[in-house]
């Protein structure tokens, strides 16, 4: 058989659904096998958009994502989409054509090293020299995109390696094994907590990407122990959980660090430092570290760890479920917690045009009834969104952290919804991300998907200008021209609504995430908000 025809074979086995990307000289072989094939070809129109939707297809599925592109600039299109992958640890396999072996000592036409390009943001990353290799290649990029930490992973397949005739079967997929923490850790770990008289639980992406909510809350409630949660972990516990102190990841002084100040005893489970920095929130190095995830701590000097318990996160929960003894919830969290929702909630009425974020934010938890996946872009809306969004399940709040990249919105949402298409979908961008890549509205309409798009409008790169404000007191370079986003849409056969006053908007939402089509929703944003909360948050003392 053709080595092309084997590759797919190969990713046949693994369960692969789709595939985003362009085709082009260098990997249509590949493409032209797709035919007849279980897998879809998800045809994009930018391969940055490609990258993106693999990831979040990844972080919704726990599957790797599988994104393609050709060579030269075909490859180096996905690059940012797989660094976001592999900064927010999220499994994704990249292909991308290659010239033929018998040009690439040379100079050549459209041809850089991608394997070399692609090093510093994959697990792993292989060029098939010979056709034979293709199980062996494809098997081992699939299981090293899924093992702890996930990520992203590449194959470079040459156009003449393609063609070759081969022989080979697809390599059987074994379930993944899962592993318990040393008994002598989990003993060390028992004592500290027992001893411990304001314990807090810092839950990370990791507790997402195991599944293991359900175990956390058992932990938590069993022990009364409070939890708080990363950007990326939003959802381990339901936003009126009475535990919960809900989110972290602001690099100020937010309501939320009362919590770890009045702590003794930090438990991360499932934490990973590119979420948010231990000096942040153990500033002083005070606070001893309990460290539960599957891959050993980091080296940091604010991150004292006393116990590390190595291996599956629900394991290592269950075993201290069972093992801890019950604990009173110490008097200061309900306090706090109070605290917090006065804080969070304060300006979810309040009126006016154009609209704060707040309202935006309020009104939007509104409409979608704890049950829609919201894909945030990067961006001053996204501050606002990972700090007042509290999503009522996990895995159902993707924000691009790691890497922070602009332009994830839309294409993440056509990936959530090809991932969950019984769950509604809903992208939140400003106007700069949006316009980078807007155009797969056109690859929406095509697939027949129905999402909501909220713009957040200000016709400026806010958060730059958020964070010029805070250093310089001026602004440069951040301000732009949109078009207009309602012809925009419409050009692509998308309907869109302008929202200029905050009383139409919970009712235009509410219709949007009950539609069965593609509706975006341009709101005029007040942003003077950005630099009172910067202030707020620089001011506030702990009072309890």
């Amino acid at each position: 058989m053709k080595a092309s025809d084997l590759f797919v074979r190969c990713l046949e086995n693994e369960g692969v659904k789709y595939i985003f990307g362009i085709p082009g000289e260098e990997n249509t072989d590949l493409v032209d096998s797709l035919i007849g094939s279980d897998i879809k070809f998800i045809l994009v129109h930018h391969e940055q958009a490609a990258a993106f939707m693999a990831d979040i297809y990844g972080r919704l599925t726990g599957k790797p994502g599988v994104c393609l592109g050709t060579l030269g600039p075909g490859a180096t299109n996905l690059l940012t989409g797989i660094g976001n992958a592999y900064l927010d640890y999220s499994p994704v396999v990249a292909i991308t054509g290659q010239a033929g072996l018998d040009r690439i000592h040379k100079e050549s036409h459209q041809y850089v090293d991608i394997i070399g390009v692609f090093e510093e943001v994959t697990k792993w990353n292989q060029q098939i020299k010979v056709p034979h290799t293709i199980p062996e290649i494809i098997r081992k990029a699939f299981k090293t995109a899924v093992i702890e930490k996930p990520g992203a992973v590449h194959i470079e397949l040459p156009e003449d390696v393609a063609m070759m005739d081969t022989e080979g079967e697809p390599l059987p997929v074994t379930p993944m094994p899962r592993s318990r923490p040393a008994e002598a850790e989990i003993k060390k770990a028992v004592e500290l907590i027992n001893r411990a008289k304001k314990p807090i639980i810092l839950a990370g992406n990791g507790v997402i990407r195991d599944g293991a909510t359900e175990a956390l809350r058992k932990f938590a409630e069993a022990k009364q122990i409070p939890v708080v949660n990363s950007f990326m972990a939003k959802g381990v516990l339901p936003s009126d959980h009475p535990l919960t102190l809900y989110t972290v990841g602001m690099q100020a002084r937010d309501y939320v660090l009362c919590g770890f100040d009045l702590a003794d005893l930090i438990i991360t489970v499932g934490y990973d430092f590119v979420e948010y920095l231990p000096k942040y929130w153990n500033d002083e190095a005070m606070k001893p570290i309990i460290h539960i995830d599957a891959r050993t701590a980091e080296i940091d000097a604010y991150y004292p760890v006393q116990a590390e318990l190595i291996g599956n996160v629900t394991e290592t929960l269950e075993a201290l479920t069972t093992e801890v003894e019950e604990k009173e919830l110490w008097p200061e969290v309900k306090r706090l917690r109070s605290q917090i929702v006065e804080k969070l909630h304060s300006s979810d009425e309040v009126s006016g045009s154009p609209i704060i974020p707040q309202r935006i934010i309020a009104d939007l938890k509104k409409a979608e009834k704890g049950n829609a996946i919201v894909i945030s872009d990067v961006g001053a809306h996204k501050l606002w969104i990972a700090r007042l969004y509290q999503p009522e399940k996990p895995n159902h709040t993707i924000i691009s952290n790691g890497f922070a990249s602009m332009g994830v919105a839309v294409p993440g949402a056509i990936a959530a919804k090809l991932a969950k298409p019984d769950k509604p979908v809903i992208a939140v961008t400003g106007d700069g991300g949006f316009l980078m890549n807007g155009v797969e509205l056109a690859t929406a309409k095509r697939l027949g998907l129905a999402f909501v798009i909220v713009i957040f409008h200000d016709s400026k790169f806010g958060l730059i200008e958020w964070k010029q404000l805070n250093k310089f007191d001026r602004t440069n370079a951040i301000e732009f021209t949109d078009p207009d986003f309602l012809e925009f849409a419409k050009s692509f056969g998308v309907k869109g609504v302008k929202i200029t006053h905050s009383d139409e908007l919970l009712h235009t939402l509410e219709k949007a995430v009950a539609s069965k089509e593609i509706v975006l929703i341009d709101v005029d944003v007040d942003y003077s908000e950005n630099v009172e909360l910067s202030k707020t948050l620089g001011d506030y003392i702990c009072k309890l």
